[in-house]
């Protein structure tokens, strides 16, 4: 419960901690982070095709991964307020959605999974490329 001086310093106007709506552009660290990861994811992909490796797992394990990066990253695209980081993390929850597909598609052909598999290698190029422009320095809020 709130003690009476936080209830009525906020009744006043008092300033709440300051939130700049960026999740990754505070700090340079987590662009390189999100380079890494979804250049490496890339290398994967590619290297699977290049190797004609087309099996996709197709148990419940895997579903229920899929649905949770799904839903986490859902839900940091719509909690920034940040464009970069929106399709940064946009890019992300569609290469998951695909992903998910192939999981709960039992019967997949071998050539749909290498078409999925090039598109996907592609999306996390894409991802990789994006997470390096939130390196910028977080522009400050402005508020009216």
């Amino acid at each position: 419960m709130d003690s009476p001086t936080e209830s009525a310093k906020a009744k006043i106007g008092a300033k709440l901690p300051y939130r700049s709506g960026h999740l990754m552009c505070r700090t340079p660290l987590w662009g390189v982070a999100g380079f890494l990861g979804c250049a490496y994811f890339a290398w994967i992909s590619f290297s699977h095709v290049t190797r004609h490796e087309y099996e996709w797992p197709h148990d419940a394990w895997t579903t229920a991964t899929y649905i949770v990066w799904i839903l986490l990253l859902a839900g940091l695209a719509l909690d920034t307020r940040c464009l970069r980081e929106r399709l940064f993390f946009g890019v992300l929850v569609v290469n998951f959605v695909v992903g998910c597909g192939l999981t709960l598609w039992r019967n997949v052909p071998p050539a749909d999974v290498r078409t999925a598999r090039i598109g996907t290698g592609a999306l996390w190029g894409l991802a990789a490329v994006m997470s390096l422009t939130t390196m910028g320095r977080a522009e400050p809020r402005r508020d009216n």
